[in-house]
This record gives structure tokens, sequence and C-alpha cells, in this order.
């Protein structure tokens, strides 16, 4: 995801479902069409939540990365 640079970041470490969605969903409304969200989670529950949030708000998932710290998502506003 290197070449991805996203508009905003969303911090949702430490949050369990559903709050990770609910902050990317918020987040999302302020941004144009085209920006892209990151969203910095722990929970893993979001591998799932996130890109099928994605598909059903007419958004793209771009992908996501895993390391020590926790989940990086990113989602390109339809």
């Amino acid at each position: 995801m290197d070449t991805v640079e996203p508009k905003a970041t969303v911090d949702a470490r430490g949050l369990a479902c559903p709050l990770p969605l609910l902050k990317a969903k918020q987040h999302m409304e302020k941004l144009g069409q085209g920006d892209v969200l990151e969203i910095l989670g722990t929970d893993s529950g979001s591998k799932i939540d996130l890109p099928a949030w994605s598909k059903h708000a007419g958004h793209v998932f771009l992908g996501s990365e895993e390391d020590s710290n926790g989940f990086r998502f990113y989602i390109k506003k339809g």
C-alpha cells in the first residue's frame, strides 16, 4: 500500500466492533469522492466488517496491511 496516500486517518486501535466501523463511517462522510481513508485498528473483526461495509456503501476497499501494531485498512470514497 506504499502508493496509497490517505486524505485522513482514523485511529480505532483498542476499539471493539462495531466502533471501528462507526468511526470509519463518520470520517468517510467528511471526505470528497475519490479521497482515501486510512483506518488503524486492532480488532480482527474489522478484516471482515470494513470490506463488506465498503462494498455496501459504494466505496472501494483498497486493501489492508498487518504489523505488530495492528491493522491498516484503506478505503476509497465512491
